[in-house]
């Protein structure tokens, strides 16, 4: 029986929150998880629309990770 260990290269994760602030904290705790797999930040797009059920903006994101 083999044991076989692959290395993730690119991860790319989505996030959604309703203020600026809960997002980026979010992105910094994935960030920070990240981390333990060597990945770093890449490209981070992030886009702004009103949701009409709530009544708010909200605020969503993609981060590419990307090995170091």
């Amino acid at each position: 029986m083999d044991f076989i260990l692959d290395r993730i290269e690119n991860k790319i994760e989505f996030f959604q929150a309703y203020d600026m602030q809960t997002l980026e904290r979010k992105i910094n705790d994935q960030v920070d998880n990240n981390k333990a797999l060597l990945l770093d930040v890449f490209a981070i797009q992030h886009h702004i629309v009103f949701d009409p059920n709530a009544g708010k903006m909200l605020y969503s994101a993609v981060v590419h990770f990307k090995v170091k």
